[in-house]
């Protein structure tokens, strides 16, 4: 891109970016960046003494009987890193880029010269050194005590406080703060302090000075106003945790400020029925192991969190239990970046929404959660020890229950039909806000979308995320309407594409009718995305439960009689193979469950696109920053006044 179109396409990202401040927020970004300036001059290479009163109690378990692995390589986002080797903490293995050993707040994070900045993240996480610690508690070998200690030395060296881009973002800096409180716990270091002098000396010279510093970071560095989504329960949860497990002398203040965010911000970002506001799945696991992280710690420390919190805590566990199919697939809306608090690599059972409906098992003692695909896998019993596998044995073992869910005031519609073992039909129906706050940052245009699984499989998807701030073409497409299975009007998206993480000019939605009964489900829902072009998008689901039959009606309503272009793709797994049985007609197979017929309006031109590059069309991204071609059945419709439209789906 021309150095001026850069500068251009910059100027009008703040340029977006200050439309969706306050002025409160606007006084609070120009007194941070006063104090980011001030700390470029005073702070960067300071080092706190790192001095407890007391060595933390015990609040995990220590596994045992345990079989690891010989620790080689770990997966960043599909690249391997080598971790027997010496790591560059400001490298981007994936694209062979350098960050610069900056002041940390000036360092350009967004426009990939100097990298993918998630990548360079994701290493200085550092949630492999769980697994050393691990092999080191199996054999007492000291070669992996060592390596722990190297890397962590490693780190702190490379890293002097402000410099370079591992003290960008708070979010990375929580993350770390709970992954070595497992570390800690694995590693049993209240012990091993008194058994071996030189990681005693480690632990008072470096490790302890390092944890203080990321806290007392976490506690200076808090997302507000518009920014306060998941990076604010992240930031809380670390900062409460760190100052429950280590005594520091400012650890009363990080207690009392991370779990007064914590209570507040699980109400916040919630809604009445436990569903994340930032609208987007995968996050879900995510935030929530904050949430649960912070509450098992304060128990166990003595700072209990509210009955408001818990009952919440349980709504949202509930949803997951709800947004699964029969299989435990839980599916894409919203963005997706792969991000685990504790990622236990060496955990064949690495499914970890899965994992929590375990954890809410034993949390709450209910056997709700539990059903014959549960596992008390090695995350659970680090949290919970053998008491917590006692509780999950007693509990009794749920059938898989198929139950329609109609959140109306979410937007979110979870219908289930299931026939004897191994026949389920899930249509998840979105009416859901763009997002969170006034970014929406996670969020997609997806507005009247749908997904549809078959028999635990996914046969109608949303394609994914790919990508962030790297490659912004395939960004805007995956995050863009086009991606979604609802209609596009005249080439632009139901709202307006701000930049990576921006959404500015939201559309609202509108739940028209929620229809329940033995015979049928009816559903029917509005945006406004398009008024700014005249028109309005209406759409009606109904799902006959006899018929098993899916029924689509898409009224366009124009002002002033005019030509509008639309557009109507629907996505499918990269497994599923079309078939095309007359001009509208297709049949949909999966090789292993049941087939489905699409009959698609008459006055729908269709036609089959993957891999499609120009423009983009007919890709599908399985996890973070890989994305591969599959089968869109894309239809463009140029039609003056007033259209209706009519799609049936129904099993072969």
């Amino acid at each position: 891109m021309p150095k001026n179109k850069k500068a251009n396409s910059r100027l009008l990202w703040y340029a977006r970016r200050l439309r969706t401040m306050s002025l409160p927020e606007f006084l609070y970004r120009i007194r941070t960046a006063l104090k980011k300036k001030k700390d470029k001059h005073t702070k960067i290479g300071y080092l706190p003494k790192g001095t407890i009163d007391h060595l933390p109690k015990n609040l995990l378990f220590l596994p045992k009987e345990i079989k690891v692995v010989e620790p080689k390589d770990y997966s960043i986002f599909g690249n391997t890193l080598n971790y027997q080797n010496s790591i560059n903490w400001h490298y981007d293995i994936s694209n062979k880029k350098q960050f610069p050993k900056d002041y940390s707040f000036d360092i350009d994070t967004r426009s990939g010269k100097n990298g993918n900045v998630k990548i360079v993240w994701e290493i200085n996480r550092m949630q492999y050194l769980t697994h050393i610690c691990l092999k080191f508690i199996q054999t007492s070998e000291s070669r992996y005590l060592n390596q722990f200690i190297e890397i962590i030395e490693s780190w702190k060296k490379a890293n002097p406080y402000l410099e370079g881009v591992n003290w960008y973002s708070n979010i990375e800096v929580n993350i770390r703060i709970i992954n070595w409180v497992a570390c800690w716990e694995i590693l049993n270091v209240n012990d091993l302090i008194v058994q071996n002098h030189s990681f005693k000396l480690f632990v008072e010279t470096t490790w302890l000075p390092l944890i203080e510093l990321h806290a007392q970071h976490a506690y200076r560095y808090e997302s507000k106003y518009s920014s306060s989504n998941n990076h604010l329960i992240a930031e809380a949860s670390g900062l409460f945790i760190a100052g429950c497990f280590w005594s520091f002398k400012d650890s009363p203040k990080w207690i009392k400020k991370g779990q007064h965010i914590l209570e507040r911000e699980i109400i916040k970002q919630h809604s009445e029925n436990g569903i994340n506001k930032e609208e987007a799945s995968e996050y879900i696991q995510f935030i929530t192991d904050f949430f649960m992280l912070a509450l098992l710690i304060g128990e166990r420390s003595g700072h209990s969190f509210s009955k408001g919190y818990q009952e919440t805590l349980k709504k949202i566990f509930l949803y997951i239990h709800h947004m699964m199919d029969m299989s435990g697939n839980v599916p894409y809306y919203g963005d997706d970046d792969d991000g685990k608090v504790l990622s236990l690599n060496i955990d064949v059972y690495n499914d970890n929404f899965k994992s929590l409906l375990t954890t809410a098992a034993i949390l709450f003692n209910d056997s709700i959660f539990k059903n014959k695909e549960s596992v008390f896998d090695l995350k659970n019993r680090i949290l919970f020890g053998q008491e917590g596998e006692t509780i999950f044995n007693s509990l009794s073992t749920e059938e898989v229950t198929t139950e329609t869910k109609l959140y109306e005031n979410e937007g979110h519609f979870l219908i289930k039909k299931r026939n004897g073992e191994g026949e389920e039909i899930y249509l998840h129906v979105d009416i859901a806000p763009l997002g969170y706050l006034s970014i929406a940052a996670h969020g997609h245009a997806d507005a009247l979308s749908f997904f549809l699984n078959i028999d635990g499989k996914p046969y109608i998807i949303d394609p994914g995320t790919y990508t962030y701030h790297s490659f912004p073409e395939w960004r805007a497409y995956f995050k863009g309407t086009l991606a979604h299975n609802t209609i596009r009007v005249d080439g632009i998206d139901q709202a307006v594409n701000g930049g990576p993480c921006l959404w500015v000019d939201h559309y609202t939605t509108k739940v028209l009718q929620v229809e329940d009964t033995t015979r049928e489900t009816i559903l029917k829902g509005s945006h406004n995305g398009y008024e700014k072009l005249g028109v309005k998008h209406i759409r009606t689901y109904t799902f006959d439960k006899l018929e098993e039959r899916i029924t689509i009606h898409d009224q366009l309503s124009v002002q002033d009689n005019q030509t509008h272009s639309y557009e109507y793709p629907l996505h499918f797994h990269p497994e599923i193979t079309i078939n095309q049985l007359s001009p509208s007609k297709f049949s949909i197979s999966h090789p292993k469950k049941r087939s489905l017929i699409i009959e698609l309006d008459e006055h729908l031109t269709p036609s089959l696109v993957k891999g499609g590059e120009k423009p983009l069309l007919g890709w599908f991204s399985p996890s973070f920053l890989q994305k591969q071609p599959t089968s869109v059945l894309y239809s463009k419709l140029e039609v003056k006044g007033n259209v209706e439209l009519e799609t049936t789906i129904y099993l072969a």
